[in-house]
């Protein structure tokens, strides 16, 4: 599941007022200095400054004073053990006194020695083209990223690679189902080929004005998140040339030293979610660096006085700060509490326990708190360790991170019960305060604000019932209720699809008197290629074998395919109650890596990524279960 995209605000850019006199570009080369010869103006006035500063200010030798004993360490060339240093802070009399003025003589003449030799390279300098200087300052910009990228490359320390099952293959035996999963495979490629022609490189597509396109999430840089988050779903449908293609554009263009801030939970599920899956399904090292590399870089955004992080963090700066909506300053829940999956992963991968010791103090902290009526509010201040306003969901701002509660568990090989007891304790408050059943008998999950249940369901809570069902084995004595809970789900909102013209869901409904499972603000009737009821689906398949689910999947891509494909690729649409929507003109990159991977897996056989070794991150990302108690990770109860 994929939180919605936050977009700025609309707007023009104003252009700077010019406020001085009128420039006239023809004259303006016959009135200005050299600039070569204002840069010799500059470098000598540094440098008398700096022959002023040391000749005429008071000799700190003459004077009492506490020495702080740097010297050997701001000064290297300085011999500490021949009268430079005064350990105790005194004046300095007799022979010491007589050596240490011939010290200082002796740095006076080598400074004046090196201020010499830098006025005459600067001289020299001077007298090349600006041609030759542009040159000279890109063959050392080259040299720095070459050297950049031989450390980038560095390998990592090895490790046992968990055991990978179910990589390829789930060819299914019945031909209809077979032709409906290359039909998957062919909506796959063409979303795919429109990026690769009109997008390669930005985040997403457009694919009606066939442009790139990006939205704040990923800051202000090309990441090509398309291109991370497609790489696994690629790879699994066996299109090998495009997951090559993919491959190459990381290697060569894929850089995390931007100046640019972004999402740490949207980064973290797309961009290091999508690296590690496409590692461990490949073998190719370039996606492990590259994960760990931006994992560093979101490191700073823990630096909290809490250590809950921040929401945003600028990559090449490390300040973070958290988005201006959210309940006077607070972290989200689902944001930072769905790091854990990728966060154990990267201790595994590297042997740093510090991704293993972040997730856990997290865990830590929330266990410590009260949680009213037993639930977990959405908003939670990194600052003051409080939790924000009330209010609590299972759809946006809640949702992944309880499914990473249960998933920690599943990826532990089922060895985290703590996880497991969180995850529970959760699940059993939930159902009490915010599941019921409509008039009309739709089970759906309401929303707690303020002491108050609020019956409206979002697109984003319908993933719930592929949850209950994976969670139902090792549940408390209540496999077949959760089981028949996810079903329950599963029907509600295959309803807000079937009582659309389009036979798409709508991003939420509602659940008062009359109306059931239909949207009615206008602004929650739009789709935008969203993945959480098919994702339900294909785990209650793989779960039941009932064929409802197939078919309610196979229903949905119809209705993908006819209203939402254009020429460009695959866009989203405003109103699925209307028989003739408008387009949103953007190509979501989860549509590749979740809405498309799942419609695959639903149509293949349970041979491919089978569940009992594989957990799927909210991004729909595949990670090998590992067996933690054959690791070293810090804290590890299986350790212990």
């Amino acid at each position: 599941m994929t939180a919605p995209a936050l977009l700025p605000l609309s707007g023009r850019r104003i252009p700077p007022l010019n406020l001085g006199p009128p420039s006239f570009p023809h004259h303006r080369a016959t009135l200005r200095l050299s600039e070569k010869f204002i840069l010799l103006l500059i470098l000598s006035a540094f440098i008398t400054l700096c022959f002023g500063a040391f000749f005429f200010l008071p000799d700190s030798s003459k004077h009492k004073r506490f020495d702080l004993g740097l010297e050997d360490v701001l000064i290297p060339h300085v011999d500490a053990h021949k009268g430079a240093k005064n350990p105790g802070g005194f004046l300095i009399h007799g022979p010491d006194e007589h050596r240490h003025r011939e010290e200082e003589e002796r740095l006076r003449n080598k400074i004046r020695a090196d201020h010499e030799k830098a006025l005459e390279e600067a001289k020299e300098k001077l007298k090349k083209s600006r041609e030759e200087i542009r040159a000279e300052i890109q063959t050392e910009k080259n040299k720095v990223v070459q050297e950049m990228k031989i450390k980038e490359k560095k390998p990592l320390p090895p490790v046992p690679i968990p055991n990978l099952s179910g990589i390829n293959g789930g060819d299914p035996e019945d031909d209809d189902i077979r032709k409906k999963r290359e039909k998957i495979k062919e909506m796959m490629k063409h979303a795919w080929d429109n990026y690769r022609i009109y997008g390669w490189g930005h985040n997403e597509l457009r694919p009606i004005a066939k442009k790139g396109h990006s939205t704040n999430i990923f800051g202000s840089s090309q990441m090509g998140a398309t291109i991370v988050d497609a790489l696994d779903t690629l790879y699994i449908m066996g299109l090998h040339d495009e997951f090559r293609d993919g491959q190459k554009w990381i290697e060569d263009s894929l850089d995390f030293s931007v100046n640019s801030e972004v999402s740490v939970f949207e980064v973290n599920i797309r961009f290091i979610g999508g690296l590690l899956a496409a590692y461990y399904l490949s073998g190719e090292e370039i996606f492990k660096i590259k994960a760990v590399q931006l994992a560093e870089k979101l490191l700073p955004a823990f630096n909290t006085p809490t250590g809950i992080p921040w929401a945003m963090v600028n990559l090449k700066s490390g300040v973070g700060r958290n988005w201006g909506w959210a309940s006077a300053g607070s972290s989200i829940l689902a944001e930072f509490g769905t790091l854990h999956m990728e966060f154990v992963h990267l201790s595994y991968l590297t042997g740093d326990p510090v991704y293993y010791k972040k997730v856990m103090h997290i865990r830590r902290l929330l266990q410590k708190m009260d949680r009213p009526n037993g639930l977990y509010p959405n908003y939670l201040n990194p600052r003051t360790g409080r939790w924000g306003q009330y209010h609590t969901s299972v759809g946006g701002l809640g949702d992944s991170f309880y499914e990473y509660l249960l998933k920690a568990w599943l990826m532990s090989d089922k060895t985290d019960l703590e996880a497991r007891n969180m995850y529970d304790d959760a699940i059993e408050a939930i159902e009490k305060h915010l599941i019921k059943k409509s008039r009309g008998g739709l089970t759906f999950i309401g929303e707690w604000k303020n002491g108050h249940l609020e019956k409206k369901m979002g697109h984003l809570a319908c993933f719930a019932g592929g949850m209950f069902a994976l969670g139902a084995d090792g549940s408390r004595n209540k496999a077949g209720h959760y089981l028949e809970l996810g079903a329950e789900i599963a029907r509600t909102c295959h309803e807000s699809y079937d009582r659309t013209a389009l036979k798409l869901g709508p991003e939420s409904f509602k659940f008062d008197g009359a109306v059931e499972a239909v949207a009615v603000r206008q602004a929650e009737k739009y789709y935008i290629l969203r993945p959480e009821v098919i994702e339900t689906y294909w785990y209650l398949w793989r779960f039941t074998h009932d064929p409802r689910y197939r078919q309610w999947g196979w229903e949905a891509a119809l209705a993908i395919e006819k209203y939402c494909r254009v020429s460009g690729g695959f866009s989203g649409v405003k109103d699925v109650y209307s028989s003739t929507p408008a387009h949103d003109d953007v190509q979501q990159s989860f549509f590749l890596a979740e809405t498309l991977k799942y419609l695959y897996l639903l149509f293949s056989g349970d041979d491919l990524l089978p569940l009992d070794h594989w957990v799927f991150n909210t991004e729909a990302h595949p990670l090998p279960v590992l067996h933690l108690a054959n690791t070293t990770l810090s804290g590890n109860p299986a350790v212990r």
